[in-house]
């Protein structure tokens, strides 16, 4: 599967390392008779990066930046280089790569050039093919040719024949293409006339694969403006927007981007100026001052249609402003009820000047047919994106997809559009392409692909000779509603559906410098395999639920072991754009795969080690346990017996327990706050309680502790023990009945805890309203302070911070109040972002030491290595606190610990670690 509606099982897959193993594999193919596919990131929307046969996978290995020359403006790149890896390439030279797709941070150049990417700059610097200059390609037989203007390149064969052709139909190519600003659809065989230079890199540009497959490319590179300014222009509906759009190219903006306020919902439209839909109109300057002059005009020329407008100027405002258009593609795969909607009509473009009621026909059409959709896009550009609540489970609801899809495609015709304005056609268009070109000319792009291909070896069903757009849809016959143990509450309790969530854009594929701060999927970004994504799990398990090529449902040791590397950071459910819980579906499957069954060593020894903790301090036995730990033998014979890391070392338990201390206080149990002592605390590091409570009473917040043990369940959670977390969950909320009566807030020190009490519990326990409740009432340190002691003033510590905010306050909690926390005790500077790789058990867990390293090594220890001397460092999560302590050797403290030292005046000593 790509990010499409399609599936095609393919025989295997082949990472080639350079263009000889390119040649050999495709010798091989052709011996056998076998087709080959081409694949770059995946990120494919019509289907057409899905592969019969065998997929050639260049991301893995043919994925350099060869050489960049920037006096010529060019750079030659092999086909698996990101965008984005070349844009950095080239940013030392003041240059850039012109097209940028949303996905730009994951998709090639490869797959680029297949599908003639273009992306929201394209008004300014064109399409792809505008920017490739020479192409390297293979064909199915083996053939070298390097294409570029003229042919010389091209071998005699080809050339004559493909000369020959062209000149009999002279008259179709120069009158049957559409003249727009963003025609993808079809064979470019009209730059191939003589009027335009025999262009042979731009006539394949756009081929999808079909006709040759490319081993190395020279591209153009742009030179950016100094300084950008993002115009935000307010109307009252859509398709004034689209109206307006195209009066703007005239002011030489670099993009013309609109959505609705159906796509833009909560915290980002109050962001923006009032209005029913907008355009981000970005233009470029030579110095900031510029910039924003130009911006100021534009907003002044549209003042008399719009309903308000703002300008931005900060590049981290323009950011996240731009973050919710380029993560649209996924985010409007959920409809605001909840309903879930796909591509398939993802790329249709008109002339700008149409677009308006272009809009308003579609919108018409959409309503015949019972369908709803989020349409945006390159409004600039004429070319719109949406997302269908097309029915792909029924046959009934595939035979509406189809006649919607053929009504549409003559909607588009009749306004002079493109099938396909961006992504190509793939299987999801092809089959409609003589509504657009007619019969004639398809045939001359079926003559075309012969000459080129005459074994049909190359991407089969694709553009000439299309496979029907109803075909090999990948929702058919897959079950629904399985029965699981969590209750997916945002996919009505369907597991099914909760896979679903994952249509295959790739931002968990991000990965090096420009990936940005997120946690998404650090396990992907340690190994770089597709099995280690998020999307690639989620693929499994659709494969499994599907029964076909993953026989065996639940037992599978397929989905297994690529679960195995899964950290649980939960990243994914934030930085998704859908919110895939790659957590919550790998517990589940654990909880299903071993129901039964002797479970992994590690599943007793850490999955159970609250229990373990318990006991051990019951018996009062820390001491001899910390001594054991420290002796080698005894050490590695606990190591092997309970499943650890043999490269790990046993943390030491705590010779007083947080609850022991507290009983030694004689408190009275009237506090306004309950502070939650979660295990990692309670018996691995109780000075972080005892701080807590330190600034707990200093900010008047009286403080009281449950009587007997409770536990969210975090750790067999992970481990996918659910029917014992169900019953340490029931136990914790008998013993928290009071607090949840009284509804006091439930103060939870470590964020994993938090977050399992916030999310996880209710989602086991939905039939026990008191888990709904105590998840309304968990609250973290710095929300506790904010919250209920919004007067309070800490201690001013005035130092820069590094260290680590935990993944699970990233993805579920949140960090704003922390952020505002530091910021008044005089704690200044970024905490790192992406996981720190320890991950409770994952860390500790034989076979995982190695990836657990480089996760850390991705963000955290350079980010620790590169800070002042005196810096603090601060980790609230008990995990990562190890983890430095393990890997860096730095003693980090949580942000309870700092302040109360701090409150002592502890806080002028000398800097942690």
């Amino acid at each position: 599967m790509d990010a499409s509606n399609y599936r095609r099982v393919p025989l295997g897959v082949v990472a080639p390392r350079d263009a000889e193993d390119v040649a050999a594999a495709l010798a091989v193919c052709r011996e056998r008779g076998v087709p080959v596919v081409a694949r770059g990131g995946g990120t494919s929307i019509a289907g057409q990066a899905t592969g019969l046969g065998v997929v050639l996978d260049f991301t893995r290995h043919l994925n350099r930046v060869r050489s960049i020359d920037p006096d010529a403006r060019t750079a030659v790149v092999e086909p698996g280089v990101v965008c984005d890896a070349l844009r950095a390439a080239a940013a030392p030279h003041g240059l850039t790569f012109g097209p940028d797709p949303s996905t730009h941070s994951r998709c090639t150049l490869g797959g680029m050039i297949g599908n003639n990417s273009c992306g929201s700059h394209s008004v300014a610097w064109g399409t792809t093919a505008d920017n490739v200059r020479e192409l390297t390609v293979l064909s199915y037989r083996g053939e070298p040719a390097v294409l570029g203007r003229g042919g010389a390149g091209v071998p005699d064969r080809l050339r004559a024949a493909v000369t020959d052709l062209v000149a009999d139909e002279l008259a179709a190519l120069r009158t049957g293409f559409p003249e727009l600003p963003r025609r993808i659809s079809g064979y470019a065989l009209d730059e191939l006339l003589p009027e335009r230079g025999r262009d042979w890199a731009r006539a394949f540009t756009g081929s999808e694969g079909t006709l040759g497959v490319l081993t190395e490319a020279k591209v153009a590179l742009v030179e950016p403006p100094a300084a950008r300014a993002l115009a935000v222009l307010g109307y009252p509906h859509e398709s004034a927007a689209a109206e307006a759009a195209a009066g703007l190219l005239a002011h030489g903006p670099l993009t013309v981007e609109g959505m609705a306020a159906d796509l833009v919902g909560g915290a980002a439209a109050r962001a923006l100026p009032p209005g029913g839909a907008w355009l981000f109109v970005e233009v470029g300057g030579a110095g900031p001052a510029a910039a924003r002059a130009a911006a100021d005009a534009l907003c002044r020329a549209a003042a008399g249609d719009i309903t308000g407008s703002t300008v931005l100027t900060d590049p981290a405002a323009q950011r996240a402003l731009w973050r919710i258009r380029e993560d649209a593609s996924g985010t409007a795969t959920r409809l605001p009820d909840g309903g879930e909607a796909w591509p398939g009509w993802e790329d249709c473009a008109v002339p700008p000047a149409r677009l308006g009621a272009y809009l308003r026909e579609f919108r018409g059409l959409l309503r015949d047919h019972g369908l709803r959709g989020l349409p945006y896009g390159h409004f600039g550009d004429g070319c719109i994106h949406v997302r269908i609540d097309f029915d792909l489970l029924t046959p009934q609801g595939v035979a509406r997809f189809r006649e919607f899809s053929v009504e549409l495609a003559d909607l588009v015709v009749a306004h002079g559009g493109s099938l396909s304005g961006e992504h190509g056609d793939g299987l999801a268009r092809s089959e409609l392409l003589p509504r657009m070109y007619g019969e004639r000319l398809v045939g001359v792009f079926d003559r075309f692909k012969s000459l080129w291909d005459p074994d049909r070896g190359l991407n089969p069903g694709v553009l000439a000779r299309p496979a029907r757009l109803d075909a090999d849809l990948r929702f058919l016959g897959m079950p629904t509603a399985p029965p699981v143990a969590f209750a997916y509450p945002g996919d009505g309790g369907d597991f099914s559906a909760a896979v679903r969530r994952c249509v295959g854009v790739a931002k968990c594929r991000e990965s090096g410098p420009s990936s940005g701060a997120g946690v998404m999927c650090p396990s992907f970004r340690a190994t770089g395999r597709e099995e280690h994504s998020t999307r690639g799990r989620a693929r499994l398990l659709h494969e499994m639920l599907l029964g076909e090529v993953v026989t065996d449902g639940w037992r599978s040791t397929e989905v297994r072991d690529a679960l195995d590397l899964c950290l649980s950071c939960k990243g994914c459910r934030s930085d998704c754009p859908v919110g895939v819980d790659m957590a919550t579906y790998k517990a589940e499957f654990l909880h299903q795969h071993y129901r039964g069954r002797p479970r992994p060593a590690g599943h007793y020894a850490m999955g159970r080690l609250p229990t373990w903790l318990r006991l051990v301090a019951a018996l009062r036995l820390a001491g001899p346990a910390n001594l054991a730990a420290r002796l080698g033998p005894l050490a590695a014979v606990a190591k092997r017996l309970g499943g650890i890391a043999p490269e790990r070392g046993i943390p030491p338990l705590a010779a007083e327990p947080f609850t022991r201390w507290w009983a030694r206080q004689r408190r009275s149990a009237g506090g306004a706050v309950l502070l939650f002592p979660d295990s990692f605390t309670n018996y691995l590091s109780p000075e972080a309680g005892r701080a807590a409570v330190r600034v707990l009473d200093d900010a008047g917040l009286g403080v009281t502790v449950p009587d007997g043990a409770v536990c969210c369940g975090l750790t067999e959670i992970s481990t996918g023990q659910l029917d014992r977390a169900r019953a340490t969950g029931r136990r914790t909320l008998d013993r928290l009945a009071g607090v949840l009566a009284d509804g006091r807030p439930v103060t939870v020190l470590e964020p994993p805890c938090a977050a399992a009490l916030r999310t996880d519990l209710p989602e086991l326990l939905p039939d026990d309203p008191r888990a709904a409740q105590l998840a309304t009432q968990v609250r973290t340190f710095a929300e506790t302070l904010a919250e209920y002691a919004p007067h309070w003033r800490p201690p001013m510590i005035d130092r820069p911070v590094a260290g680590q905010t935990h993944c699970h306050q990233h993805a579920v909690l949140g960090e704003a109040p922390d952020v505002a926390l530091r910021a008044a005790a005089g704690l200044t500077g970024p905490l790192s972002g992406g996981c720190c790789g320890l991950a409770g058990n994952f860390g500790f867990e034989r076979g995982h030491y190695e990836v657990s390293v480089a996760c850390a090594e991705d963000q955290l220890l350079p980010a620790v290595r590169q800070a002042p001397p005196d810096a603090v460092l601060l980790a609230d999560g008990y995990s990562c606190r190890l983890q430095l302590d393990q890997l860096a050797g730095r003693r980090a403290r949580h942000l309870a610990e700092v302040l109360a030292e701090a409150l002592d005046g502890a806080a002028d000593g000398p800097p942690a670690g």
